[in-house]
């Protein structure tokens, strides 16, 4: 049984540029996300962690959807990160977003303060309850420093408006068990491990990488569901060299720098993240072109 996609196969969680003094960089916005979608898009993840979420206002993140769905229209899906570590800040940020025209809600596990697993769950609960909207619930322990257990996730499974998840716990034994057990959707969360994740049922990508091969990604995915498995591999170890680069610091940092170089607003970062040094950037170009990356 092939498990349908509901925001399609292809995402990528979109960086938000920022001028020189930290100004979200709205022009660049634009262009940005009209790069997603020519490269081949189902959806783009807004106000996420490469979004650099946790530094922008709520009037901001509003406006990125806003911003967003002017240039995608209907083409495409967005999806709108609406969650932090305090529930009831989280259910306003997923009123917000509904209003503001967003197509889904991607829920983090609450961070920082290790809720039990009742608590995790009931802080779902209480998000995919708050709208309407379809939530993709995102497990990255590695970020939050708890994981949503496979029994949880698969009685949150159950939930009307729990749609899907993203997967980055870095665990194909678990993710195989969950999808066994529960059928829910699951889009990679870890670019390295896309093609993996697949291989045990996963239904698309929400990709970092997908800013700069998004293309790829998509000759990956058309590949792997035509039943071309070999060719999906070939793609898979022909990008090899931008999972790895992309990741040698915090993703949204060198995926702004990658864009830079490839002629994109990429901008600037917000502090407490920095700016690429001339070291990693001269790395990251070696990664880039590895994998077949075009820069100006």
């Amino acid at each position: 049984m092939q498990i349908k996609p509901p925001f399609g196969r292809l995402i990528t969680a979109m960086v938000t540029p920022f001028n020189k003094s930290g100004e979200i960089d709205w022009a660049g916005i634009e262009k940005i996300a009209s790069h997603l979608v020519a490269t081949g898009h189902d959806g783009i993840a807004v106000n996420g962690t490469t979004g650099e979420a946790p530094t922008t206002s709520d009037d901001e993140k509003d406006q990125i959807i806003k911003t967003v769905r002017k240039v995608v229209g209907d083409k495409i899906k967005i999806i709108a990160g609406a969650g932090n570590n305090e529930t009831s800040h989280s259910v306003e940020q997923a009123k917000r977003a509904a209003k503001a025209g967003a197509d889904g809600l991607l829920v983090v596990t609450p961070y920082y303060n290790k809720p039990p697993q009742a608590g995790i769950e009931a802080h779902f609960r209480a998000m995919a309850d708050a709208t309407d909207l379809p939530v993709m619930i995102y497990d990255i322990p590695g970020r939050t420093g708890i994981e949503i257990e496979s029994d949880t996730i698969v009685r949150l499974a159950e939930h009307k408006n729990i749609a899907a998840l993203k997967d980055a716990k870095g665990n194909p034994a678990a993710t195989s068990w969950v999808i066994k057990r529960s059928s829910i959707p699951v889009y990679s969360g870890d670019d390295i491990l896309n093609l993996p994740l697949l291989s045990v049922g996963a239904v698309g990508f929400v990709s970092v990488c997908g800013h700069t091969v998004g293309a790829q990604l998509r000759v990956m995915l058309d590949a792997w569901f035509s039943g071309d498995a070999n060719k999906a591999l070939e793609v898979h170890q022909q990008l090899l060299p931008v999972f790895t680069g992309t990741f040698r610091t915090q993703g949204a940092i060198l995926t702004k720098a990658a864009l830079n170089l490839m002629g994109l607003p990429g901008g600037f970062t917000r502090l407490p993240l920095v700016d690429a040094t001339d070291a990693q950037i001269s790395q990251l170009k070696i990664d880039l072109q590895a994998g077949g990356v075009k820069l100006k």
